[in-house]
């Protein structure tokens, strides 16, 4: 059964219980391009109580480095290694989990945080942003396809200029089974200025509809995701708390990493939801909003 933290002694009781909290953004942290109330003082709270904090997201389009230009933005000062994304998870499977061979390239289907990422630990690849892909499917563009012995995986992310080409030209790679078939996420959908779009998912689900393989996907919820983070972090899943709006990502991340769970009501999912029958998860505890922590610590 959740527990809704509605006054100050079940905050202190909720931070006196982890010493480092995972965080969803886009939902959590802010929405689109509107900071969320009281998020600054709730981050700056958990670090004068000496909390350690990561920020884990599904949003592949950008880096860790893009990241911190955005958080920056938000007046909210945090550095690259605090912050571990579905596009930097990707590269660290392919590189420390995949030995991938220095002699071969991932195809990309998506954007330029997938590119940076792959860059940063010394990974080839094509597609992605380079126009070169922006390819109108004609017959004869799609008749001067071939498959390339030179790829050896195709990552798949949340692509905001896909096309037809794009599809074509990664089906024809996966079709064989000795290419490696990943995918930064799965969400179907995400956030955006109060509405929900299309997310990678819709994507990925197009390739494995079409070749009938299932990729191995690399953000939250996936083992992979929860087993790059407690490597790089040495988590006590026991003192580790995961935040998130919403139960199919971040809270079942949460439960099956065997951290505490914290859903706020901000994005995706709502309190009829965690109090429905048969919730797919039920998060230990939930709030209003993040920001209510700050609040009610102030209330005396």
């Amino acid at each position: 059964m959740s527990t809704k933290i509605t006054n100050k002694e079940q905050v202190e009781a909720f931070l006196e219980s982890y010493d480092t909290f995972l965080f969803d953004c886009d939902g959590v942290l802010w929405s689109g391009t509107h900071l969320l109330p009281h998020v600054v003082e709730t981050i700056e709270l958990l670090r004068s109580r000496g909390k350690r904090l990561i920020f884990v997201t599904n949003n592949s389009t950008k880096s860790r480095k893009a990241y911190t230009g955005k958080f920056a933005k938000f007046g909210i000062t945090v550095s690259e290694n605090e912050i571990f994304g579905s596009a930097y998870s990707s590269a660290v499977y392919l590189s420390k989990v995949l030995n991938f061979p220095k002699d071969k390239k991932v195809l990309v289907v998506g954007e330029k945080g997938i590119e940076e990422e792959l860059e940063s630990v010394g990974i080839n690849y094509i597609g992605g942003t380079d126009p070169a892909y922006n390819v109108e499917a004609t017959d004869a563009s799609l008749a001067s396809l071939a498959r390339d012995e030179s790829i050896g995986a195709v990552l798949c992310g949340l692509d905001l200029h896909l096309n037809y080409y794009k599809i074509s030209k990664a089906l024809l790679q996966i079709q064989d089974p000795n290419c490696h078939f990943l995918a930064t996420n799965i969400d179907s959908t995400f956030p955006s200025a109060g509405r929900l779009l299309p997310g990678a998912g819709t994507i990925v689900g197009t390739l494995i509809t079409s070749s009938g393989r299932t990729p191995v996907a690399l953000g939250k919820p996936s083992d992979e995701m929860m087993n790059c983070v407690k490597e790089a972090y040495h988590l006590d899943p026991s003192k580790t708390c995961m935040v998130g709006d919403r139960l199919n990502t971040d809270m079942k991340f949460g439960e099956k990493g065997g951290l505490g769970t914290f859903m706020v009501l901000t994005g995706v999912d709502k309190e009829e939801t965690i109090l429905g029958t048969n919730p797919l998860v039920t998060p230990k505890f939930y709030a209003d909003r993040l920001g209510l922590l700050y609040e009610l610590l102030q209330n005396n």
